[in-house]
C-alpha cells in the first residue's frame, strides 16, 4: 500500500514535469495517457493493462486479460489508421508468423530479378538431433520444388520443409532481418531455422517469460501486414501472391475465421509453439473496410483455450470496427 502510495506520487511529479517543461521519455508520444502509459513500461517491472477510451478498446482488453497467460492483440484500420492493442509492444513468440516475412523477402527479390517463381530449390528435411545440441538444426536437402510452389506450403499449410527452403535460397534468417531492417519493421525478429526452432522449442515458458528471440510485437507484426497490404514494399503481382497464398491458408480454422460473419474475407497466417498459439492477417469487410490483425495467445489452459481465445478476440475486433463504421456513416449522413 505504501509503495502505490509513493508510486503514485512520484508518477503525478514526474508527468507534471514533463507537461511544465515539454519533455517526454524518449520513444512516446506527449499525450497525458501515453506519457503515463511511458512512466508504467519504465518504472514498473510486470506492465500493467492498457487504458483505453472507447468500447472496442475496454472489449479487446478485457478479453485479453492475462490471468491465465500473456496475450498480446492490435489492431489497425487500413482506411483511417485507428487502432487497439494490448500489450502491443511487448514480444511474443514469432513462431510459423514468421513466413509471412520469410515470403516477402523472397518475393523482394524477384521484383529485383534476383529469383524467380519458377526457381527450383530442395526442401529442407530435418535429420533427428537431440535438442540444443547445435546452433542449427542439421537438415539434407529433398527433393526439388519451385518456389511458387514452396510459397504456397509455407504459407496455406504452414509445412517448415518449404520454408526452410526459402530460407536457404535468399541467404538465411539475416536475409529476413535486412528485409525488415529495410522496410522499417522494428519489432520482428528472426533468429532460427524453423528446424531449429522446432528442435529446441519449449526452454522458455512465453506464458510467463519474455523471450525476444524469434519474436514479435503485435504492434509491429500489424504494421508489416499494413504495409503489404497496401503495396509498400512489394509489386502489385509479388503482393497478390503473397496475400493470395493467405486467403488459401487452411491451418487455424478455429482461430481467426472461427467465429466471423461467412460475408468477411479473411488472409491469414497462424503460429503454433509450446504453450503459444497465434493468427495474424487482414479482414475485409463487405463494405471494402480493411483490418490488419495481430494476435498472440499464450497459457489458457492449452491449445483449445488459446484458440478460442484469438477466435473471440478476431470477432470482437471485426464487430467493433463495423459498429465504429456505421456510426461515422450515420453521423455524415445528418
Amino acid at each position: 500500500m505504501v509503495a502505490r502510495v509513493i508510486k503514485t506520487g512520484l508518477k503525478s511529479l514526474l508527468l507534471l514535469g514533463l507537461a511544465v517543461t515539454g519533455l517526454s521519455i524518449p520513444g512516446t508520444p506527449a499525450g497525458a495517457g501515453e506519457l503515463e502509459d511511458a512512466f508504467d513500461r519504465t518504472f514498473t517491472a510486470q506492465p500493467l493493462l492498457p487504458r483505453y477510451g472507447d468500447p472496442l478498446q475496454a472489449e479487446v482488453a478485457s478479453l485479453a486479460n492475462a490471468a491465465q497467460g500473456r496475450i498480446g492483440v492490435a489492431a489497425i484500420d487500413l482506411a483511417t489508421g485507428r487502432s487497439v492493442a494490448v500489450l502491443g509492444n511487448q514480444p511474443f513468440p514469432l513462431a510459423s508468423t514468421s513466413k509471412i516475412a520469410v515470403v516477402a523477402a523472397y518475393l523482394e527479390g524477384v521484383d529485383q530479378g534476383r529469383f524467380h517463381l519458377s526457381d527450383q530449390f530442395p526442401m529442407m528435411v530435418p535429420i533427428p538431433s537431440r535438442k540444443f545440441s547445435s546452433t542449427e538444426a542439421p537438415v539434407r536437402p529433398g527433393g526439388l520444388v519451385s518456389a511458387e510452389r514452396l510459397i504456397e506450403l509455407a504459407i496455406t499449410r504452414s509445412d517448415n520443409q518449404a520454408t526452410d527452403a526459402l530460407i536457404a535460397a535468399i541467404g538465411g534468417t539475416q536475409a529476413v532481418n535486412r528485409w525488415l531492417a529495410k522496410t522499417g519493421n522494428r519489432g520482428i525478429r528472426m533468429d532460427r531455422t524453423i528446424a531449429t526452432l522446432v528442435r529446441d522449442d519449449g526452454a522458455v515458458n512465453p506464458a510467463t517469460n519474455v523471450d525476444v528471440r524469434d519474436s514479435a510485437t503485435p504492434l509491429a507484426m500489424a504494421r508489416l501486414l499494413q504495409g503489404l497490404y497496401q503495396g509498400q514494399w512489394l509489386s502489385p503481382s509479388s503482393r497478390n501472391v503473397l496475400l493470395g497464398a493467405m486467403s488459401r491458408c487452411i491451418t487455424g480454422k478455429k482461430r481467426i475465421p472461427a467465429l466471423l460473419p461467412a460475408e468477411a474475407r479473411v488472409a491469414h497466417k497462424t503460429g503454433t509453439l509450446n504453450n503459444t498459439s497465434s493468427d495474424v492477417g487482414i479482414l475485409e469487410t463487405p463494405d471494402g473496410r480493411a483490418i490488419a490483425v495481430a494476435i498472440y495467445v499464450t497459457g489458457q489452459g492449452g491449445k483449445p483455450g488459446r484458440e478460442q481465445k484469438i477466435a473471440w478476440l478476431a470477432r470482437s475486433i471485426y464487430q467493433g470496427y463495423q459498429a465504429q463504421s456505421y456510426g461515422q456513416r450515420l453521423s455524415a449522413a445528418r
